[in-house]
């Protein structure tokens, strides 16, 4: 519960109609969960505007409203705060409601298009182990120290997520590493949260389907620096092309990883293989368990910030040489029998797939095969898909284009997106099956002993979007339990 006169600071106020004098007992973007004496916050959406809700919010007992757009009709006893933009509004009102939660956290924000979740995930592994009570927000799972909590996007919104970070302070973290998506930048999620710093992995084709330009996607995930407070650090990617762009305007202190150049956390590749990395960090040889360059770049991201955080350099080596990354990024088994290998992996972009089947070429030592199962998502950013099968057919020996989350599209209609890239080379080497068990069952089929098999886009997630429903799947499971059958 709080004053609303209290919370309005800084949210960009332009008109008030009725007192601010007065208690609201919880704040709200759905008006579906009004209840009496709740703000209710009206945003304009994607798919929906909050304006529209605004009498059905007051109907069920909200005190006060946010709004961009004052209705032609008010409502005695209710007040209706008219601001520039109600989604930032949501950022800057949410946070102080629940008690400026990161002014008592050390929050670091890792945003790019590849790493994200590795790299959030890792950090919270290291200083849980280091001994410090860490919370997480990822697209995997948000996490309040032992306590796994479900995840339903990359960054939550505004409010969930300043609700969250208040138990999370209330837990006892004094640490908290968070993914932070593009969405959530140009939609305001982050606003008003304080960061301790930031770190950026790289940027690549995605989402273009919401920024409809690259520069536009570069634009916003540069914004996230921008915001940066001058006592954060922020470190970047100096191997990737827009890496220095990132940091152009930031006021953090600037900070630069590198397996290419010279950087502030410096890393070289010694040896690469399927029992993991060695590598020299700032001249220090260690043995890592991840395998491949893309997680050499996230290791060196999550050494410098732990550095920048204060961790000892020798102590975060030693316990990040034992750290296994996220579920679903490039988890591997091999089948007793046949000693195939297989692969998931959350790779849904052509870069992180070209990523991942660049490792796995590295980890072949001789002619084994490799096929790559691999669908696009319904919905979505749509000039990916040619683009995600060239860069399949190119770089394995078979490819099976199958169904991923379709969502509302024709997954038949995704796969002609995606057959569209293949020139008569590749379609030579492609199948199309819709049913993505079935596609895991042929690929497994075609494998002979020691071939590697990657099943690439859905990595940790449990389900398939078909048409709003969310229909069990398990890529993992799947492929364990037709490998298993293989070696009977």
């Amino acid at each position: 519960m709080a004053l609303l006169q209290d919370i309005l600071y800084k949210s960009g106020i332009r008109a008030v109609q009725g007192s601010t004098d007065i208690e609201v007992n919880s704040i709200v973007i759905d008006s579906r969960k009004v209840t009496q004496g709740s703000l209710f916050i009206a945003i304009k959406g994607v798919a929906t505007d909050g304006h529209a809700f605004i009498e059905k919010a007051i109907t069920a007992g909200a005190a006060a409203v946010i709004v961009e757009n004052m209705p032609d009709h008010v409502k005695e006893g209710v007040t209706y705060v008219q601001v520039e933009d109600s989604s930032y509004a949501a950022g800057i009102i949410a946070h102080e409601f629940y008690g400026r939660p990161t002014d008592r956290l050390e929050l670091v924000g890792v945003t790019g298009t590849n790493g994200k979740t590795t790299i959030a995930t890792m950090l919270f592994k290291l200083f849980s182990q280091l001994g410090y009570t860490c919370g997480l927000v990822s697209t995997v799972q948000n996490q309040i120290a032992d306590t796994v909590l479900p995840s339903t996007h990359t960054t939550p919104d505004a409010v969930s997520l300043n609700e969250l970070l208040k138990q999370m302070v209330e837990s006892g973290c004094s640490h908290v590493f968070m993914e932070v998506s593009s969405h959530a930048v140009h939609q305001h999620r982050i606003a008003g949260l304080r960061y301790a710093g930031g770190v950026f992995s790289n940027i690549t084709h995605d989402h273009l389907d919401y920024h409809k330009t690259f520069d536009e996607y570069i634009r916003v995930k540069k914004m996230f620096f921008d915001g940066l407070p001058a006592d954060a650090f922020a470190i970047t990617n100096a191997d990737d092309k827009r890496g220095a762009v990132m940091l152009q305007n930031t006021a953090a202190k600037k900070l630069s990883y590198s397996l290419k150049t010279m950087a502030d956390f410096k890393g070289k590749i010694l040896e690469n293989g399927l029992t993991g990395l060695m590598m020299s960090v700032n001249d220090q040889e260690v043995h890592f368990r991840l395998i491949g360059e893309f997680n050499a770049y996230n290791l060196l991201a999550v050494y410098g910030a732990a550095v920048e955080l204060g961790a000892d350099k020798q102590e975060v080596l030693r316990v990040l040489s034992m750290i296994t990354g996220a579920e679903g990024r490039f988890d591997y088994f091999v089948s007793a029998r046949q000693a195939i290998i297989g692969i998931v992996d959350y790779a849904h972009t052509p870069d992180a797939l070209l990523n991942v089947l660049a490792t796995i070429k590295n980890l072949r030592k001789g002619s084994e095969q490799i096929i790559t199962v691999v669908g696009c998502g319904g919905d979505r950013d749509k000039t990916k898909r040619p683009i995600m099968a060239e860069v399949a057919c190119e770089h394995s020996d078979r490819v099976v284009l199958t169904s991923d989350n379709p969502r509302t599209e024709d997954p038949a209609e995704i796969l002609k997106d995606m057959e569209a890239g293949l020139n008569t080379a590749a379609k030579r080497k492609a199948l199309s099956i819709l049913d993505r068990k079935e596609a895991i069952k042929v690929a497994v089929n075609l494998a002979q002993p020691g071939d590697i098999i990657l099943v690439a886009g859905k990595g940790h997630e449990k389900y398939q979007d078909i048409n709003g429903v969310k229909h069990p799947f398990d890529d993992k499971q799947v492929l364990r339990e037709i490998m298993a059958l293989l070696d009977r």
